[in-house]
């Protein structure tokens, strides 16, 4: 039969808590009634203890530490020590020689430490601090490989994996190594290869289709041509199938006199958008489109283009562009449209398809792909160097944290402030140690009252930066009688800085035995008052009313 562990008990705050004094103490609290906790939950932020500790000990990330929680923390960290009452020195500094090598993990992180430790050339140091386990750029600096699954142009053996993991960073951009150097994963290998292959593919349709390109290379150019006329040359010719359907239509479809009026008081240029607006050239019965006379100066330069990339090409020497040649054009064109519209691998097609097909024909894919998998490799290895900094933190702040969580006694000894006290409040001539930092302040005061204890919540700002917080502060001595919303004060956080605070609500509940005494006796004296300040007022304005004479 398992022994129970024996607990000790001190008396503070009107009930018994728990002392922790041994690492036993510590080891055995998953075997603490929680109703004898002080508190079973608190927040990872708006405490005055080491946040990145606290995210360490919240497993399931919710912003909460709870009573399981706070437990596994304690037998993870007491099993990873020698002597769990290490954890009760709360020293910034682990010595090497109290990790517990004797376990798989503790060997594991005694690795790890040293590892961390020679990479920033301490090779023969005996403690291990945050400052080391910090700089993480530093420590991954001279390490090839190191479990990330990250590889950068260092980890390659050859030149041909060294090029490709340039150009896939080149393409897609890097992903950053923990030794702070660009480089790949595995995701992004991954879409380099099968955008170059898509690529690859599409350009091969229009190399084996004479269709697509019915200009070979110069297609591209022409086409680019092609689409910025081709609105404006449909338009000029539908314009001239209206007036050969009706005459009287040709007048209507050519620019009126009224339309230069509009402009022609200003400096014009060729670019002008009013010249640009009109049609290509005048419109007639079937007329055909000239090339060079009588055309609109706006577009000119793009005509002269046509008949350069396009026209001659394929019709030879021409004047004038027929509708019936522009529909052969626009269904030369088509395909390289369909084409087009389809493309595949834009994001890597910068490399030009020559290289891209001697990357995917040059086996660098399984090479990086291998560096990947020897990099992932080694991921317990170098994520147990995450572990290392989880083990200082709980060996400097785990006992603190249990100090006030299992039991308060740093805010009942009173050598220390308590984690959830913010700072002092100096106001009415008293100070206010009791201060906690407040999210929603009616929330809090909905259930504040029952703490029979006088509060003041206040609005707290610093002038010089504009920053702004909410606190609430217990009044214990003394009475209320200048207590009142609007009241100014100064309030000192933790770090020693002052803000500006405000009385915006208060809770009232007797200050003291004194205050709770004589309270019913000031609330009859208040009231008799008020009573005989009504009675006089009501005396006052009678008196008033019998001396002013009736009309």
């Amino acid at each position: 039969m398992a022994v129970q562990h024996v607990w000790k008990f001190f008396r503070a705050g009107g009930f018994d808590q728990v002392r922790l004094d041994s690492g036993a103490d510590l080891m055995a609290l998953d075997e603490l009634d929680q109703k004898l906790w002080v508190a079973l939950a608190c927040p990872t932020a708006g405490l005055e203890f080491d946040s990145r500790t606290l995210t360490f000990i919240d497993q399931d990330k919710d912003g909460r530490i709870r009573a399981p929680e706070l437990i596994a923390a304690v037998k993870w960290a007491g099993n990873c020590l020698n002597n769990p009452d290490d954890l009760l020195n709360s020293a910034s500094e682990l010595p090497l020689n109290a990790i517990n090598d004797t376990l798989p993990e503790g060997r594991q992180l005694l690795d790890a430490a040293h590892r961390i430790l020679t990479s920033l050339g301490k090779k023969d140091a005996t403690v291990i601090t945050l400052q080391d386990t910090g700089d993480t750029t530093k420590i991954f600096s001279q390490t090839r490989f190191n479990g990330d699954g990250v590889v950068t142009v260092g980890c390659a053996e050859d030149d041909i994996s060294r090029m490709a993991i340039n150009d896939i960073i080149l393409c897609l951009g890097p992903e950053m190594d923990r030794s702070g150097n660009p480089g790949v994963n595995q995701a992004k290998v991954d879409q380099f290869f099968a955008e170059a292959q898509a690529y690859s593919d599409w350009m091969t349709q229009a190399e084996t289709d004479s269709n697509i390109l019915p200009l070979a290379d110069s297609t591209f150019a022409a086409a680019t041509t092609f689409e910025i006329l081709k609105v404006k040359i449909d338009d000029y010719f539908t314009r001239c199938r209206l007036a050969a359907f009706d005459p009287r239509a040709a007048i209507a479809l050519n620019p009126d006199e009224k339309d230069y009026l509009a402009f022609c008081g200003k400096d014009l240029s060729p670019a002008a958008s009013e010249i640009a607006n009109l049609p290509l050239a005048q419109v007639g019965a079937n007329k055909p489109l000239p090339l060079r006379e009588g055309l609109n100066p706006a577009w000119a330069g793009l005509m002269a283009d046509l008949e350069t990339k396009i026209i001659k090409p394929l019709f030879g020497e021409h004047s004038n562009l027929s509708e019936s040649q522009w529909a052969t054009i626009a269904a030369k064109f088509a395909p390289f449209t369909t084409w087009t519209a389809a493309k595949a691998g834009g994001g890597v097609e910068t490399l030009g398809l020559e290289r891209l097909r001697e990357i995917l024909a040059d086996k660098s894919r399984e090479r990086i792909t291998s560096l990947i998998e020897r990099d992932k490799a080694l991921e317990s290895e170098f994520s147990a160097m995450t572990e290392v900094e989880r083990l200082i933190r709980y060996y400097r702040d785990l006992y603190k944290l249990l100090n006030n969580f299992v039991s308060f006694r740093d805010f009942y000894a009173r050598k220390d402030k308590a984690i959830f006290q913010a700072g002092t409040l100096y106001l009415d001539q008293r100070s206010c140690d009791l201060c906690l930092i407040v999210g929603d302040t009616g929330k809090h005061a909905a259930m504040a009252g029952q703490s029979g204890t006088y509060l003041a919540y206040c609005d707290c700002v610093r002038r010089g930066s504009g920053e702004q917080m909410q606190i609430v502060a217990a009044f214990t001595d003394g009475d209320s009688d200048n207590l009142m919303v609007g009241r100014n004060g100064i309030f000192y956080d933790r770090k020693d800085r002052d803000w500006d605070a405000t009385i915006s609500k208060l809770v009232e509940n007797p200050i003291s035995v004194r205050q709770a005494f004589w309270s019913p006796y000031r609330k009859v004296a208040r009231m008799i008052q008020e009573l005989i300040a009504k009675r006089a007022a009501g005396a006052d304005q009678a008196a008033t009313a019998r001396l002013i004479p009736t009309g």
